[in-house]
């Protein structure tokens, strides 16, 4: 276990973080090996990969009090099978490599879990193209995939309505909570350190190797932590274009790079009135997604316990903490017109809003696909800098491939 020691016993006023991180003493440097920025699945996923290598040290660190309170835990918990993103993209490559790896996590440390499917659905001529383009591409990459014809649909879903459907046998659900609960136990069991509470509010690159990095507690104790690091993981999600950016001047490329734009969107769950006609599904229901894979459209899924629920919207904003769940009921309307066109009995009345989550994605609104960034930074001038930007969906699917990829890139 880590012993993280205060930050300069000298007292006396300071501009900015960085001048303090620079005025810390050597003496008063926790040192350690790998510092991974970020408490998400993605990050914890990570810790626990590189605390396997022996006689090494890590240490995640988080801003929140608990691991994955961001992007984590406010989303679909859907288990990805990869067939939504161009063929030689890092999502693709990533969620399909990371869809076998977490099912066998699942498995191995009793995670809940199940292959419960998907239907992508088609409601006209031209979606049923598209569809049928889908349905090649999932052939060229190799994950399974069939084509269901309106009489097979009606008789497996009676409630859904569709044209044509693509069925996906790969995609399954998880509890998000009880996965990071298990990575987070699995990596203290390989002697790494978990820090809540602690956010990392300046990095500053030595010239003879490593970083020292300046972290904030809010304990009126011990206000800062300062750490000597051989290796930085930035895999702080929301906030990752922030920590990159404490690395480089204003004008530094990283600047328009890594800047994040904020897709909120609110999740509905299912509350039918007692006059509702009742809807019963046993699969995942999605409809076709936008041309730039921006968004996969408002999707009906399903939690463990089997409820119903839909969602994601979305809406773009400003603040990446901005989680409030948008209670007018012309949204509500929005959102149940949307669902209707693949289950026509719903009413806005029957939907309840639930949450909000917001993914980090590097696409402007209305820009083209972007794929994720996963760079070890040396050809920047930061060697065993590793960032990770645009980490959306499918990265809770991906997370472990992820994890694989960066020990890859730091060994």
């Amino acid at each position: 276990m880590l012993r993280l020691r205060p930050c300069c016993r000298t007292v006396r006023a300071y501009t900015s973080a960085a001048q303090r991180l620079a005025s810390c003493a050597v003496e008063d440097m926790t040192e350690i090996d790998y510092l991974v920025i970020g408490g998400g699945v993605v990050g914890l996923a990570i810790g626990r990969q590189l605390a396997a290598r022996p006689a090494t040290s890590t240490l995640v660190v988080d801003k929140n009090r608990q691991p994955g309170m961001e992007t984590s835990s406010r989303n679909s918990e859907v288990i990805h099978a990869g067939i939504h993103y161009p063929a030689s993209s890092l999502r693709t490559k990533l969620c399909i490599e990371g869809k076998h790896l977490l099912y066998d996590y699942c498995r191995q440390h009793s995670v809940p879990h199940t292959k419960i499917g998907k239907w992508v659905v088609a409601q006209d001529d031209t979606q049923t193209e598209r569809l049928h383009t889908l349905a090649r591409h999932c052939a060229d990459i190799g994950v399974p995939a069939q084509l269901l014809g309106r009489a097979h649909t009606a008789a497996e879903e009676p409630c859904v309505r569709a044209r044509a459907v693509l069925a996906s046998p790969t995609t399954g659900i998880v509890d998000s909570h009880a996965l990071m609960l298990a990575l987070l136990q699995d990596l203290r069991d390989r002697s790494a350190d978990y820090a809540p509470c602690a956010e990392v509010v300046a990095i500053h690159g030595e010239s003879g190797g490593g970083y020292r990095a300046l972290v904030a507690t809010g304990d009126s104790d011990t206000p800062y932590m300062p750490i000597h690091a051989r290796a930085v993981v930035n895999a702080a999600g929301l906030w990752a274009d922030r920590i990159a950016g404490m690395l480089v001047s204003d004008s530094h490329e990283w600047r328009t790079k890594y800047r994040l734009h904020f897709a909120k969107g609110c999740y509905y769950a299912y509350t039918p009135a007692p006059d509702a006609t009742p809807i019963t599904v046993r699969r995942l229901v999605y409809p076709i997604p936008d041309e730039h894979a921006t968004s996969l459209g408002t999707h009906l899924t399903l939690d463990m316990a089997g409820a119903i629920r839909f969602g994601p919207d979305l809406e773009w904003i400003s603040s990446n903490a901005d989680y409030a769940v948008d209670s007018a009921e012309s949204t509500r309307s929005a959102a149940a017109a949307a669902i209707a066109t693949y289950l026509p009995q719903i009413r806005a009345q029957d939907l309840s809003p639930d949450y909000a989550g917001i993914r980090p994605k590097l696409q402007p609104p209305g820009g083209a696909f972007r794929d994720f960034v996963v760079q070890e930074e040396s050809a920047a001038g930061f060697p065993a800098f590793v960032n990770l930007v645009g980490i959306e969906s499918p990265g809770l699917t991906a997370s472990l491939a992820i994890a694989r990829m960066v020990d890859g890139l730091l060994h």
